[in-house]
């Protein structure tokens, strides 16, 4: 029987330090409008990211802010950026398809990433 618990638990799990700059920025997915806010770790590296929707309790709300809690725990596991965002969905342009992989897509821009 596999044991997932035991395989996360047997991984180091980076932490962000408790006081921590974090940045807020707009975004739109599918005709929605999204908020991310993300804090990096001490080297610029991207540590967490989390994705709110000002339709509070839409289940595109929570489909977002799920997926932004699980790429955070995968960053401070040791995922690379790159690697998360080649995994999630794209349309045939290469355009990402979710609010998770249009904030990451961003947030390379900005960093000068391909």
């Amino acid at each position: 029987m596999l044991t997932l618990g035991a395989a996360v638990s047997e991984a180091t799990r980076r932490r962000l330090p408790a006081r921590r700059a974090s940045e807020t920025f707009a975004l739109e997915c599918a005709g929605l409008a999204y908020i991310a806010t993300i804090s990096r770790f001490d080297d610029g590296g991207l540590g967490e990211i989390f994705l709110t929707t000002p339709k509070a309790g839409s289940s595109a709300g929570a489909v977002a802010s799920d997926s932004a809690i699980m790429c955070s725990i995968a960053l401070q596991l040791g995922a690379d950026i790159t690697t998360l965002r080649k995994a999630l969905c794209r349309d045939a342009r290469g355009n990402a398809s979710g609010p998770l992989g249009v904030a990451l897509d961003m947030l390379a821009i900005e960093d000068g990433s391909p």
